[in-house]
């Protein structure tokens, strides 16, 4: 199962790809994932990418309308490749990007999610999340009052 660290590896990976572009459309062959594919997400058309995010194990791809949020469950990988690769096995969602590259979900045991949001409020799976152990309020105080 990925962990924190190489989903922080996944996100500084996929991050130059994604950020200022437009995601185009989005491409779904397997809805059945861990959770299923939100609707919405199969609506998502010239949309701007303002940034992308880590929290916890997610990856969020911030769009203007709402967030694409991505867990790699205990298989899934991202690759950002040409939309004319040929698929692989377990190829399950594709987010096609302006610049002709296609940010690429695979996931042979389907663990992983693809989920969509809108609104501010943070995502239920997220919601009751402590703080990032890698940002600045997870410190020595925060700990000795939580042991």
């Amino acid at each position: 199962m990925p962990e924190l660290p190489e989903v922080e590896t996944t996100l500084r990976g996929i991050r130059p790809h994604l950020e200022g572009r437009i995601l185009k459309a989005v491409t779904v062959r397997e809805p059945r994932l861990r959770w299923p594919v939100s609707d919405a997400l199969y609506a998502l058309k010239d949309c701007p990418v303002i940034g992308l995010r880590r929290r916890a194990k997610y990856l969020l791809i911030e769009l203007e309308a709402g967030q694409v949020m991505i867990h790699l469950g205990m298989s899934g990988t991202l690759r950002v490749v040409e939309e004319a690769l040929p698929l692989r096995k377990h190829d399950h969602v594709d987010l096609l990007l302006d610049s002709g590259k296609v940010l690429r979900f695979n996931d042979p045991r389907r663990f992983g999610s693809v989920l969509y949001q809108t609104g501010a409020e943070p995502h239920a799976l997220l919601a009751a999340l402590g703080p990032e152990p890698l940002g600045d309020d997870f410190d020595g105080d925060w700990l000795f009052a939580r042991s």
